[in-house]
């Protein structure tokens, strides 16, 4: 099957490499491209691709709230790949919150970019264990992103070892280190985490990652 991207950004030439990058590849393909955010969002509803690569910075209306409405059909609206400088930009987390499945850095290298498309496009994890501990870093050095006031309760459906694995996802642990540290099978662990998809509603290992912050059960000084 082929993968139908639609492209987000305000600055035409960084459209013009992606789509050349993806025109070269097999299985991907550009549908459309769009220089604001409400134009993502209206060419999202129309073509409805499997992933749409966002910028966060644009006019009319910015990534964050086109990601959130783009995301907003649940689990069969398209999957938002926000691309980003990550280092220097303040959004990350709120449109990880909005319902982003991952993240792109521009000065990434090509291929990551291709392979970051293609996991997005499965439904997989898009943040690599040592991609998630960068993230985390990040949320750590913003106070503001987990204020004690805003802990909310896990539900009453998660077990004791689903929490255990919930916060070892917090810390970007892989499925491997999750089942090294709990002395129980990879696919024990699997299936952990799949249980914790359906039990917090979450699409991806970043909203996982997320919601171990907003109930505590990591803490930005972890």
């Amino acid at each position: 099957m082929t993968v139908r991207v639609l492209l987000a950004d305000d600055q035409p030439l960084i459209r013009s490499g992606l789509r050349v990058l993806i025109a070269d590849t097999a299985g991907l393909t550009v549908v459309g491209e769009a220089a604001t955010g409400a134009e993502a969002v209206a060419l999202a509803d129309e073509l409805r691709p499997e992933v749409v690569v966002m910028d966060l910075r644009m006019p009319v209306m910015d990534g964050i709230e086109a990601t959130r409405r783009i995301t907003a059909g649940g689990a069969d609206a398209s999957r938002v790949l926000v691309l980003t400088t990550f280092d220097d930009d303040d959004s990350v987390y709120g449109a990880l919150r909005a319902g982003a499945s991952g993240f792109l850095v521009k000065d990434m290298a090509l291929e990551e970019i291709l392979t970051a498309v293609r996991v997005v496009a499965a439904g997989e994890a898009l943040i690599a264990p040592g991609v998630t501990r960068r993230l985390i870093a990040e949320f750590a050095a913003r106070p503001a992103a987990a204020p004690a006031a805003a802990v909310r309760p896990l539900p009453a459906t998660v077990t004791g070892r689903e929490r255990e694995v919930l916060t070892l996802v917090g810390r970007g642990l892989s499925n491997a280190e999750i089942a090294a540290e709990l002395t129980i099978s990879v696919a024990t662990a699997k299936a952990h985490v799949a249980r914790l998809f359906t039990k917090l509603g979450a699409r991806d290992r970043v909203q996982l990652v997320i919601t171990a912050y907003e109930t505590g059960l990591v803490s930005t000084g972890a």
